[in-house]
């Protein structure tokens, strides 16, 4: 599958037609004058950077707890590599770039600390009372938790932002209103009581490149991070035909090429092939929708932005070689039991003696709720934490605190 270069943009020229249109918007649930000086979508970006759930980021794990080292990716720098592909993604295929990139910044909100690991954690504990899930968090937190401006909660995004949130990785619903991965967590379903995101239909096409940019960034950068860590190795790599053929091309160019540089080499290429696969994967597909406008992307029999057969294959290859030698690594597991304890021991000391929180608004809005609330409170502050803050908390509270190295 080739790519046809004069139908791409390069950012200077109009969007494509089946592009999300910032000028013609669904709004915003609380209604907000327009900016003379920027879309709506833009101004979405910029209060999504904005936020203290942005900032937080920085400290919270992608993959390796920041103790284990200064070079590893972190949830930010994890996030801006979503934005920085999935940019280059609408751009290319001419749609709203701002959308795009907004979706991108916001997608990994509601993580807890320690990654995954929290995640796991904070469900369980949350278990009698609805669960937990990250994307249901991100949701609470743009549209509920963020607490910054006079006139509402939240940040007021607009309804194409919290659609490309809540929908990135395609339809919550089936037609006949079924899950399509399971119950759609209560959250998302009480938000769409008030501002419905119509969960049966797929996102924009920029939330769509938003969700594969997710997937090209974390192949990537794990495969990075794990060859710095020492738990891959190149002749590990050699195992998956993809990155065998970007190891020769680069050994062919550059003989003796540095350990390091030579990392650079194949991650760099291992980007560029699998965002071209997508360019024109996404074309085609157009090409046989022919959608004339953002909502019959919406309204299309299939997700357009994806990965050709022959790269998704390898995308699973990845998958399963990182979960093998990364994700359920014995050192790692270890760790992850460890973060599990710090989650699990600080829900329970919240939930036993709320004043513990330290916090005049966890504490005070904690008063007088009923049990499922009142976890669901509590659910709200420790996802809200960053991994350092998490272990300071406990060392304060416990005589012990697990060792995360």
């Amino acid at each position: 599958m080739t790519i046809d270069r004069r139908a791409l943009g390069f950012g200077n020229s109009d969007r494509a037609i089946y592009a999300a249109d910032p000028w013609t918007t669904r709004g915003r649930l609380y209604p907000e004058n327009s900016s003379p000086t920027r879309s709506d979508f833009q101004r979405d970006r910029d209060r999504i950077v904005h936020t203290t759930a942005f900032r937080r980021l920085k400290h919270k794990t992608q993959v390796f707890i920041a103790q284990d080292g200064d070079h590893y990716r972190t949830r930010l720098t994890h996030t801006i590599e979503v934005a920085q592909i999935a940019r280059a993604l609408a751009r290319a295929l001419k749609l709203d770039e701002d959308l795009a990139e907004g979706v991108a910044l916001v997608h990994d909100f509601g993580h807890t600390p320690f990654g995954h690991t929290g995640e796991d954690a904070l469900h369980e504990k949350l278990l009698p009372y609805g669960g937990f899930d990250h994307n249901a968090q991100s949701l609470r937190i743009v549209t509920k938790l963020e607490r910054r401006y006079a006139d509402f909660d939240g940040i007021n995004l607009t309804w194409e932002s919290l659609e490309g949130l809540v929908k990135h990785n395609g339809p919550l619903l089936t037609k006949d209103g079924a899950g399509t991965h399971g119950p759609v967590p209560q959250p998302i379903l009480d938000y769409c009581e008030i501002h419905d995101l119509e969960l049966a239909t797929f996102a924009s096409l920029e939330a769509q490149v938003a969700a594969i940019a997710d997937d090209i960034a974390y192949n990537t950068h794990d495969i990075d991070d794990g060859l710095r860590s020492g738990y891959l190795t190149f002749d590990m790599l050699e195992d998956i035909p993809f990155l065998a053929g970007l190891m020769a091309e680069v050994r062919a160019r550059y003989p003796n090429l540095e350990a390091s540089r030579f990392t650079h080499e194949i991650m760099r290429r291992q980007i560029t092939r699998m965002v071209e696969d997508v360019i024109a994967v996404a074309q085609d597909r157009l090409s046989e929708v022919k959608p004339q406008s953002a909502d019959d992307v919406r309204q299309a029999s299939r997700v357009i932005a994806t990965f050709s057969d022959a790269m998704a294959e390898t995308d699973r290859q990845i998958k399963a070689m990182l979960f093998k030698r990364i994700y359920r690594h014995p050192q790692i597991m270890h760790i992850r039991a460890g973060a599990a304890q710090i989650v699990t021991d600080l829900f329970d000391v919240y939930m036993a003696n709320p004043n513990e929180m330290q916090s005049h608004y966890w504490v005070d809005h904690i008063a007088g709720l009923a049990e499922a609330p009142k976890a669901r409170h509590v659910g709200d502050y420790l996802a809200g934490m960053t991994d350092t803050y998490a272990i300071s908390a406990h060392r304060r509270l416990f005589d012990q605190t697990p060792d995360l190295r």
